[in-house]
């Protein structure tokens, strides 16, 4: 179909390659994700559990959100506790701490590739300060998130491995 609108190039045509091009990328990593033994495991292997996955679903498209296990739990509807537990046994980290790094990866990300300040960053990630957000990132990234900007620093590998 993609090679017949090429061809073709009706009107609406580039939509059409765009849309059916987009179609074929999510076919391909729904197979990657059902067939890969590398996709079995932590975030994403989670994804595909009901429960857990509604609950990654969430953290990645609110980070800025209070999140805190009661809430968390709430939203897998799940008690605190077999919460807790389920998301460590299916992640392999804690529910707080995957809240934290996916909060940091996204500054990082919002930092490089944006000219936002970082108090803008900080207050879109939930942070009621920036001396706090600077503080959590450079203990979980190990730079500042000025230096972070200025040298457009990429992904450390602590972070890097659970959301490449």
């Amino acid at each position: 179909m993609i090679a017949a609108e090429a061809k073709e190039m009706n009107p609406g045509g580039e939509t059409m390659i765009t849309r059916l091009a987009d179609i074929l990328v999510i076919h391909a990593i729904r197979f990657w994700i059902t067939h890969s033994p590398s996709a079995q495991t932590g975030w994403l292997g989670a994804l595909r559990d009901p429960q857990i996955g509604r609950v990654i679903s969430k953290i990645h498209r609110e980070p800025g959100r209070a999140w805190t296990i009661e809430s968390l739990a709430s939203e897998a509807s799940m008690s605190r506790s077999a919460f807790a537990a389920h998301f460590t046994e299916l992640v392999g980290e804690p529910a707080m701490r995957y809240v934290t790094r996916w909060r940091m990866s996204t500054a990082l990300a919002r930092l490089a590739e944006s000219n936002i300040t970082v108090s803008e960053v900080a207050n879109s990630l939930g942070y009621e300060s920036e001396a706090a957000f600077s503080r959590a990132f450079k203990r979980h990234l190990g730079v500042s998130p000025g230096l972070a900007r200025r040298t457009r620093t990429p992904l450390p590998s602590r972070i890097d491995h659970a959301f490449a």
